[in-house]
């Protein structure tokens, strides 16, 4: 193979002038067949054959080409699936006192709430077994498992209520962020108070409907076993292994329909009803991006927070093992100091967590609308008005000029 090599008499090209076109034809008196001293070589400053044109990048989009912009969180056009994964993070980075900070308070309050409640009701119990008769321990203890699971209702409602309440804070601020607005932790928690509400009912609506799916399950594996022969428990087991593996799956199936629905209550102020009926037919044709990202970012999260408090966890239960039962209470002091590490960090991971996965879902909202009903085109409307003085009307909102409606 021979070594290309470039032509000795080659001149750099000269661009204070356009370049001269050969004529079409030959020159006056040439003889009709063309020149005989080789092929006619080509204008000083012409780009050679297969070159890009003069002033385009190398490589790159043509000269006219801009990206899409970027006013704040993310770009505005529909977004990949790496971007998706990616961006719950700039959220907690580009305005962490506002997200953050109501995230910790948050899960602050419901431990507390744990602590209030559990903790009298469990110190009752147990003072109770301990001074109870040995004949009395076994009927003492049953009942107050009981109640100590009943006194745990308790925090669960509230945390069901707060997890509501954040995704409704962070939902507002992925909508604000993505138009390159920063709102301070008061100003988010204001322009998301007024529909924070319905958020709890949706959130209430879902943790019922799964408790019902349950109870039901349970009592059909119960009146099975309550057969008593090899047959009623084999059905028994069945049924329960068959049940809980199809709750699971209409459990996961109903919450990526309904991923959106949050953001819609809260962004275009819709009721519940016509917030899932919406939600069902954004995710429609969407329905395994949806659920992958959800399930890669739940997994993550869950995997972030068990890698962090791990190590604490265990330095407790070393701590513990050591301490000798009948010494005094001074000896627990660095098992008890441990034990409050392990609290500190679960409530710091379990608030980062919090913020990322109910950023994802906001995120979502943003990709689906952007790709089915062209809300980049009307965000960036809406910062190119306002950044001219321009009253524009919320673009989040559904009217009757809109494309989608």
């Amino acid at each position: 193979m021979g070594v290309v090599t470039d032509p000795q008499n080659w001149q750099p090209p000269t661009f204070g002038a356009p370049p001269q076109t050969p004529p079409h034809g030959p020159p006056i008196g040439a003889p009709l067949g063309g020149t005989t001293g080789g092929p006619i070589p080509p204008p000083v400053g012409a780009p050679p054959v297969g070159a890009p044109p003069v002033g385009a990048p190398l490589g790159g989009p043509p000269p006219g080409w801009t990206p899409p912009p970027k006013p704040g969180l993310i770009p505005l056009r529909p977004l990949g699936f790496g971007a998706l994964l990616f961006a719950p993070l700039r959220v907690l980075r580009r305005n962490p006192r506002a997200t953050f900070g109501s995230a910790l308070i948050i899960q602050g309050i419901v431990l507390l709430a744990t602590i209030a409640v559990v903790g009298p009701v469990t110190y009752w119990v147990t003072d109770r077994i301990s001074t109870a008769p040995t004949d009395q321990q076994g009927e003492i203890e049953s009942g107050g498992a009981l109640l100590i699971l009943l006194s745990a209702l308790v925090p669960l409602f509230l945390s069901v209520i707060a997890a509501a309440l954040l995704q409704g804070v962070i939902v507002t601020e992925v909508a604000r962020a993505t138009l390159g607005e920063k709102l301070r932790l008061g100003r988010l928690w204001r322009a998301a108070r007024p529909r924070l509400w319905t958020l709890v009912l949706w959130t209430l609506l879902l943790l019922t409907a799964l408790i019902i799916g349950l109870g039901i399950l349970v009592l059909a594996v119960a009146l099975l076993a309550l057969l008593g022969d090899t047959r009623g428990l084999i059905l028994a087991i069945l049924t329960g292994v068959i049940g809980g593996l199809a709750i699971l799956a209409v459990t996961l199936w109903i919450a990526t329909k309904t991923a959106v629905v949050p953001s819609l209550i809260v962004l275009e102020r819709l009721t519940v009803r016509a917030a899932i009926r919406r939600s069902w037919s954004l995710t429609r044709g969407y329905f395994w991006r949806t659920f992958g990202v959800l399930a890669l970012v739940t997994i993550a999260v869950n995997l972030l927070v068990q890698l962090v408090t791990t190590p604490f966890a265990i330095v407790f239960s070393i701590l513990m093992s050591l301490v000798d039962p009948t010494a005094s209470v001074d000896a627990y002091v660095p098992a008890f100091i441990s034990y409050a590490g392990v609290i500190f960090v679960t409530v710091v991971a379990g608030a980062i967590g919090s913020v990322i996965t109910s950023a994802t879902n906001a995120l979502i909202y943003l990709d689906l609308r952007m790709r089915k009903e062209g809300l980049d085109l009307e965000l960036a409307r809406y910062v190119e008005g306002t950044q001219t003085g321009a009253v524009i009307p919320d673009p989040y909102l559904i009217t009757p000029t809109s494309p989608q409606a």
